[in-house]
């Protein structure tokens, strides 16, 4: 099971004739990936990578049955690229262009409420489920089907815990890159109550950055509702307050969105924090270990087991239920008991035959 994409889900690029749009298109399809058109205004009617392109979102879905997009389009017009994909009725819209406005991005986040599109960036790699569908410009070739899910505010970290759970013989359920930007589509625990409920993904793996405080937002989420094991690491504990670095959400400013803080807040839920990328997979297998073996302490005991248990065999029926008193007393009961009475019964009647005879 995934939680947003996999081998069935419809897949549309706008912007497919660029240079970004063309290179992530063609790599998307290699992977596996259902691309089935693009849209350029301007250009609709031709064929680019032996998939149609069409003037506007609307004509794609309709043609298409398109129910995700992803963007590679300029940052000037990205968010009218967002909003024209949730107007066409796209399920999940993946944004990759960097450098949105601030300003843009509020607006269109006020738009997208109440409608039934998920955002996924700006300024992000994307999202894969591994082995079925892939979008965004994440490398497919590190990731492996298997049981944990990453999520990451940092694209490159991203790829550093897919390439260690891998490593680590775990695989990845699903990977969502959420971007690093201060506004933008889905956050840490949008994605992770979907790995909450998928019977998929055992572990959770979230890596966050400075500025902000989406983490300790998360931490409390997790504490509160989460019961699969969750391994975190947050970037930028030596960044200098008042840097931008990297990304545009992550600066430390008025004292708060510093990582140590996150430390602290995910520390207090219950997570396991590590302070270097390398150990995210370790961390993560070690974490996995404990927990199987501790749901298998807990396992119930199943009514067939319960009856090859001397503990509890002459107190549990077939069936599994209770067992009656008089059931109880009478699986107490001595065989040899009851043998002696079955030998003694003829010797009885013989003796009253006799007795009988006598008398008359």
């Amino acid at each position: 099971m995934s939680i947003l994409v996999n081998k069935r889900t419809a897949v549309i690029c706008q912007g497919i004739t660029g240079r970004q749009g063309s290179f992530h298109t063609e790599q998307s399809i290699a992977y596996g990936t259902r691309m089935v058109g693009g849209v350029t205004p301007g250009r609709g009617g031709e064929r680019h990578l032996g998939l149609p392109v069409f003037d506007t979102v609307r004509d794609a879905v309709r043609a298409t049955g398109a129910t995700a997009s992803v963007i590679y389009v300029p940052a000037p017009f990205a968010a009218d690229g967002i909003l024209e994909a949730a107007e066409a009725g796209i399920e999940l819209v993946v944004c990759i262009t960097e450098g949105v406005p601030v300003n843009d991005m509020i607006k269109v986040k006020a738009a997208l409420l109440g409608t039934g599109t998920r955002l996924i960036g700006p300024n992000c790699p994307g999202v894969i489920t591994p082995g079925e569908c892939k979008i965004g410009i994440m490398p497919g070739f590190i990731h492996k089907r298997g049981c944990v899910g990453i999520v990451s505010r940092s694209g490159t970290l991203t790829y550093e815990a897919v390439f260690q759970t891998t490593n680590n013989g775990l695989g990845q359920s699903s990977c969502v890159g959420i971007g690093g930007d201060p506004v933008r589509g889905m956050n840490f625990i949008d994605v992770i109550e979907l790995f909450e409920r998928d019977p998929q993904t055992e572990g959770i793996i979230m890596v966050g950055e400075i500025g902000g405080s989406d983490e300790e937002a998360a931490a409390e989420h997790i504490r509160r509702f989460v019961k699969k094991p969750v391994v975190a690491y947050i970037a930028g504990v030596t960044a200098p307050p008042g840097k931008r670095m990297g990304h545009a959400g992550a600066v430390v400013a008025g004292g708060k969105g510093t990582a140590a803080d996150k430390f602290r807040a995910l520390e207090a839920a219950g997570v396991r924090t590590v302070h270097s990328p390398a150990e995210l997979g370790s961390a993560m297998r070690a974490t996995l270990k404990s927990a199987r073996a501790a749901r298998t302490r807990a396992g119930a005991i199943t009514p067939r087991a319960a009856l090859k248990s001397k503990s509890v065999r002459g107190r549990v029926s077939v069936a599994g239920k209770k067992k009656t008193k008089p059931e109880r007393a009478r699986a107490k009961k001595p065989k040899a008991t009851r043998a002696v009475k079955h030998r003694a019964r003829p010797a009885a009647r013989g003796a009253r035959s006799a007795r009988a005879r006598a008398r008359r």
